[in-house]
């Protein structure tokens, strides 16, 4: 019999940094500014030294990754001769800029710590010059004069006054304590409003730094973080100011126009629960208010031992003789351990045990091989009824799930499970903004799949956003047809969605938007997903300004990219397949939102890009799951 549990066992490894560089941490310092300031990411700092995640001890020596900052050197100059800065254009992407200006992610998003919350028209990007020389084109570039170093901007920011979070704080009570507006704050403290108050963390709050961060806040609306929201069996994707306190508390801040009627419907509590726990609320609902809306549940941590105690299951179907999902689980498999052995490397202490989680009938089995009380992390099971039986398994010591595939309404009330698949909401909800932007009384084609679930939810969407809209939905791409102006009798250009995965409709989609674009100019064509036929004629769909969605992309231009590609060629002689991807990406992402106390919710909210995949994590509703709602966007633009 093939043994059933599979352990990779001393994966202790240590690294020796030849001359290493060290910082002495000073009055005012903050892991940010100190990345900043040696050109290397957060995740680099807090690998090297895990304990700089909480309050920074005055005195302490932090280590600097050597080989980090060689590698961010060329973009790093306080004389600011090698950096530039593009101002952002309508309808640009990080996926965009990346492909455009040939830089990697990883290193876009180390020049640009804020990237996610500074993409709106008409913000600043920065670049290494070189590549805006080389690629900017039309793009609208800030002069030298006006581009500021990044050591200067440090500097600003140290001489701030700085304040260590309490376990009772809220942004309400720190922005009236130090008499600042909500904006203000959240401009001093890039990330805070997403990541939310870590008691320990010390933050800015004014002095020197006050005069630039009401600058910032007149320049930069406050922009309100994503939430998903589940409301029965139809999932909504709704704007809100809703954060999770670490702590205590999810808390909301009270947007203008909101009534204590609506707070109750959006949160399902009564207003007995509100008042009890907001006794303020008697005196009147405030625009800028920090609600408390309900007891967060206690999220998992490390009790003993220094090393993560990992479980991964697959289900290899050894032991019943099931080799349905034994490729697919194998190749998971070898990119997992790349991952492993790579965080490993950095310092990381793991105990990894791979379990055959046979199929969804022996699955209990399987479960026995699971000890809770030395357990930190499960990645897997693939399944959604296994999943369930897991998370049943452990909610007594409420061990962090991590789901590679399932994505079910079912899974949505454990505040302890990772759902990696983003649901197909995400994806409707994006190509319905898009179509909101181009929009110009064109008729509209949907082509739905069997169900037509994706098409009525974006034909119901389109027809609240937009004005009289006339919009039919196919069952085929070839009943798409041109529209007829009633004026001139002549042809007019519609709007095509294609809201089906099936690839064979997929090449139905792209041909009939090739052939309709070559009788009239000016019609527009969006997908849901991915097809390979979209690639098979860039240049002529791009004359219908196709965009599309896709969970994962390999970006082949990417300093990160090549190195994983190269190791994995090196360990396995071979490419990797989508399933080694995956594997790969999951582990990785959950490893490095780990901490020595295996406080893994603590860095949920940071929005990370591995080999190919977005995670970008939003919970579904209070003390409910995290679900990744990342995905890539990829434009085709006319060649003229």
């Amino acid at each position: 019999m093939i043994k059933k549990i599979f352990v990779l066992s001393g994966l202790f490894f240590s690294l020796a940094f030849s001359a290493q560089r060290t910082h002495v941490v000073v009055k005012g310092d903050t892991p940010y500014n100190i990345s900043k300031k040696y050109g290397i990411t957060l995740d680099q700092l807090y690998r090297l030294n895990p304990d700089a995640k909480g309050t920074l001890a005055l005195g302490a020596v932090l280590k600097i990754d050597n080989s980090s900052t060689k590698n961010s050197a060329k973009f790093t100059e306080s004389s600011g001769k090698k950096l530039g800065k593009i101002i952002l254009q309508p309808k640009q992407t990080i996926y965009g800029i990346t492909k455009q200006y040939h830089i990697s992610e990883t290193d876009l998003r180390a020049l640009n710590p804020n990237l996610d919350a500074n993409m709106k028209i008409g913000d600043e990007v920065v670049l290494p010059s070189n590549l805006i020389l080389k690629y900017a084109e039309n793009q609208s570039v800030v002069k030298k004069e006006d581009q500021v170093s990044e050591q200067n901007e440090v500097a600003a920011k140290t001489s701030a006054e700085t304040y260590t979070i309490q376990p009772k704080d809220n942004y309400y009570r720190i922005s009236r304590k130090f008499k600042l507006t909500q904006k203000e704050l959240f401009a001093l403290n890039p990330g805070l409003e997403q990541k939310g108050l870590q008691p320990g963390e010390q933050i800015f709050v004014g002095s020197n730094s006050m005069q630039t961060a009401k600058e910032v806040a007149k320049q930069k609306p406050e922009e309100n973080v994503k939430v998903q929201v589940k409301n029965n069996s139809e999932n909504q994707q709704v704007s809100d100011s809703s954060t999770l306190n670490a702590d205590e508390y999810v808390t909301y801040t009270v947007q203008s126009g909101d009534t204590v009627f609506g707070i109750l419907n959006r949160f399902g509590i009564t207003l007995d629960q509100l008042l009890a726990l907001n006794p303020d609320l008697s005196q009147g609902l405030k625009a800028g208010m920090v609600l408390k809306i309900k007891k967060l549940e206690a999220a998992y941590r490390k009790t003993t031992g220094d090393a993560l105690n990992v479980v991964l299951m697959l289900p290899f179907g050894f032991d019943t003789n099931d080799s349905k999902y034994r490729s697919l689980s194998l190749d998971f498999l070898t990119g997992a351990k790349l991952a492993i052995e790579r965080n490993a490397k950095s310092g990381q202490k793991l105990n990894v045990k791979v379990v055959d989680a046979g199929n969804e009938k022996s699955f209990k089995n399987s479960l026995t091989q699971i000890n809770p009380d030395n357990t930190d992390l499960i990645i897997g099971p693939f399944f959604k009824s296994n999943v369930l039986e897991t998370l049943d398994y452990v909610k007594q010591k409420n061990i962090p799930v991590v789901a590679p595939f399932a994505n079910s309404p079912d899974l949505y009330d454990y505040s302890n499970l990772i759902i990696v698949e983003a649901n197909d909401s995400a994806f409707a909800d994006r190509i319905t903004k898009e179509v909101k932007e181009v929009f110009s009384d064109q008729k509209i084609y949907i082509v739905a799949d069997a169900t037509k679930e994706n098409a009525n939810y974006i034909k119901s969407s389109l027809e609240k956003l937009l004005k009289s809209p006339n919009i039919v939905i196919v069952n085929s791409s070839s009943d798409i047809a041109l529209d007829n102006n009633m004026m001139t009798g002549q042809s007019a250009p519609i709007i095509a969605i294609l809201a089906s995965d099936d690839d064979n409709e997929g090449a139905k989609f792209a041909a009939k938007i090739i052939e309709i674009s070559k009788q009239v100019s000016g019609n527009k064509a969006f997908s849901m997903f991915y097809s390979p036929a979209f690639e098979t004629d860039t240049d002529a769909l791009g004359e219908a300004s196709l965009v599309y969605l896709m969970d994962r992309k390999i970006n082949m231009d990417g300093t990160f990219e090549k190195e994983i590609l190269a190791d994995y060629n090196e360990k396995y002689c071979k490419v990797p397949s989508k399933y080694s991807v995956i594997g790969f990406d999951v582990v990785n992402d959950m490893l490095t939102r780990e901490n020595k106390k295996g406080e893994i919710f603590k860095q949920i909210n940071k929005v990370q890009t591995q080999l190919a995949t977005k995670f970008e994590f939003v919970q579904t509703k209070a003390n409910g799951a995290y679900q990744n709602t990342g995905y890539r966007v990829v434009r085709l633009l006319p060649q003229n």
